[in-house]
């Protein structure tokens, strides 16, 4: 794990010194918007006009936000609109990488790039930051769009619809407050709870972080007890943002992260609800947790200093959910 510092790649990892133990995440940097007539979106300098073919997405099958973006690609049925390349699931001292794999999944199509800080030297000569997924490219104009997940999938939600993007609103207008209100609570204490739990270099940091996930865990299983899902009777954009961190809790994030309290198969219905999340048309082929599992017991060093990739769990994702 590393970072530019204008333009020169560093291998640099997260300060934990300066902040008592705590990891902080660095904020992402690049926030433009593609909407339907591109016209600029809430936030970066201008916008981008949705076009089949125009564009391209970097992804990590690892990455529970890189996987965000995939799964609304799949739920919005833009496979053949918008492209994708892997990077490998080892990250090392050169950061994410195109290092070609037995599987054939990994490689970049665009560039044939090495590195995934290349992709960014050519939106930005003197870029300085950390080099992230899901990072989404204009193939018209040369530079990156947005490197921001939470942005990317509410772009890919609305921007395509009038050009043959499959139906459905993840973000419905009658619900957005409510899914708001979910993503605040979830994002730092669930998704961001995870590696502040694991990457934490002081107990009080720790624990700072472990009690308040599963305190949120224990809240989310007491909303599905009256509930399909988080807002009703379908999937929203806080669903699929929580379903990411779910999929790789028992087989990463409990042990690896430390995060033990329970797991996720200890639940009444948050388990139930994830299975039914993963049975969901197309999104089994959105995972790949040999890529999951084997990104954080091999790239985090400093938490598995062996590096050995455990056997288990063994979870049967697919056993009926009895949600529907």
């Amino acid at each position: 794990m590393g970072l530019l510092n204008n333009g020169i790649w560093q291998d640099k990892w997260y300060d934990t010194g300066k902040t008592g133990g705590k990891f902080v995440r660095s904020e992402s940097q690049f926030r433009n918007w593609i909407t339907p007539d591109g016209a600029a979106g809430p936030t970066g300098d201008s916008g981008f006009k949705a076009e089949p073919g125009r564009y391209h997405l970097y992804i990590s099958y690892a990455c529970p936000w890189a996987h965000r973006a995939l799964i609304f690609r799949t739920l919005k049925g833009l496979e053949d609109m918008i492209d994708v390349s892997v990077v490998h699931w080892f990250m090392g001292e050169n950061g994410w990488t195109f290092e070609k794999d037995p599987d054939g999944l990994v490689g970049d199509k665009l560039f044939g790039s090495k590195f995934m800080y290349e992709i960014y030297l050519k939106a930005d000569p003197h870029y300085t930051g950390r080099v992230t997924v899901p990072t989404l490219w204009d193939k018209k104009t040369g530079t990156i769009v947005s490197n921001e997940s939470a942005d990317i999938i509410r772009m890919l939600n609305t921007a395509f619809d009038g050009i043959g993007a499959a139906p459905g609103d993840y973000y419905p207008e009658d619900k957005r407050s409510e899914i708001d209100e979910i993503n605040e609570r979830v994002y730092h204490t669930v998704n961001n709870g995870v590696y502040k739990s694991g990457f934490a270099t002081s107990q009080a940091a720790y624990e700072e972080a472990v009690y308040p996930l599963f305190e949120s865990l224990d809240w989310l299983d007491a909303r599905l007890s009256r509930s399909r899902f988080l807002n009703g009777d379908t999937p929203t954009e806080a669903d699929w943002r929580l379903w990411t961190t779910l999929y790789r809790f028992d087989m990463v994030y409990h042990g690896h992260f430390k995060c033990n309290i329970r797991r996720l198969a200890d639940y009444t219905h948050l388990w139930p609800y994830a299975r039914d999340l993963y049975q969901w048309p197309g999104i089994r082929e959105t995972v790949n947790a040999d890529h999951a599992k084997r990104h954080y017991y091999e790239s985090h060093d400093m938490v598995n200093p062996t590096r050995i990739v455990p056997a288990g769990p063994d979870l049967d994702w697919d056993a009926p959910h009895g949600r529907s």
